[in-house]
């Protein structure tokens, strides 16, 4: 028999089977308002910074944007905080937290990219082998400088749009843009857990998400309103929780690697 990618998910036959959330950043904004336009003007807010690593049963293992640069590690104060974001911190290296796992930057055979603020992609030369799953828009967004935002030999899929990552439905890239001009937000569909819906910055914290709030500094405020529609129809057809990846008080009540969701 022939088995559609929901069936083969049902049976078994295919899917994820462990999700790690790994410590990839703390930090504080001065500023809250930051994020959200005439609000909490000069309240200051603790944040976190999340990556995801992700095992397939095919034995593929995924990681979910790469955090702020480990080269701030050991640095109690973090660097100097730029254009009003938050003050960063790394209690822990990504790279200590994959050794801690058994899994080697080679194991890792995708890295996926929710956008390319540097709190996103501070560690993704970690991965040189990793291919790059990315927005095509994001890809070629270019900084300030003309500049690209990956190594041209880095090895890269580009997409326009949805992509179901494994082709079983367990992991699919959900095209956000307005953050960014291609940001992407990650479903993730676990047997026991159910299906998660991985914000990357398409809402930076739940107050945020539940009032709909477009921080000022998104590059498109109209993109990013329908990105926050199109999430709360994916959340409401897939029965999704939605783990926004910078609000502390969310993070702080799930557990954290070595712990998994399955």
């Amino acid at each position: 028999m022939l088995l559609t990618p929901s069936l083969a998910f049902a049976q078994g036959k295919s899917g994820i089977d462990k999700l790690y959330i790994l410590d990839c950043g703390q930090g504080t904004a001065a500023d809250m308002s930051r994020w959200t336009p005439g609000e909490n003007v000069n309240k200051p807010m603790d944040v976190v910074d999340n990556c995801y690593l992700i095992h397939h049963a095919s034995n593929v293992w995924l990681l979910w944007d790469t955090g702020v640069t480990d080269a701030i590690a050991g640095k109690p104060e973090g660097p100097p905080p730029t254009n009003g974001g938050p003050n960063w911190r790394k209690p822990k290296t990504l790279a200590g937290q994959l050794e801690a796992l058994g899994v080697k930057p080679s194991d890792i055979k995708y890295v996926a990219i929710s956008h390319t603020h540097p709190d996103h992609v501070g560690n993704v030369e970690l991965f040189p082998q990793s291919t790059l799953l990315v927005q095509k828009a994001e890809y070629d967004w270019p900084l300030p400088l003309g500049v690209g935002r990956f190594k041209p030999e880095h090895p890269v899929n580009k997409f326009e749009g949805d992509h179901d990552v494994f082709g079983d439905g367990s992991v699919t890239l959900i095209a956000t843009p307005g953050h960014t001009p291609g940001h992407q937000s990650l479903l993730v569909k676990l047997p026991k857990t159910g299906a998660l819906l991985l914000s990357g910055d398409a809402v930076h914290f739940k107050d945020n998400w539940d009032n709909r709030r477009v921080p000022a500094g998104n590059v498109d405020k109209d993109k990013t309103a329908a990105s926050m529609v199109r999430m709360a129809d994916v959340m409401a057809k897939e029965k999704a929780q939605l783990w926004i990846n910078h609000d502390k008080a969310q993070t702080d009540t799930l557990k954290h690697a070595p712990a998994f969701y399955d």
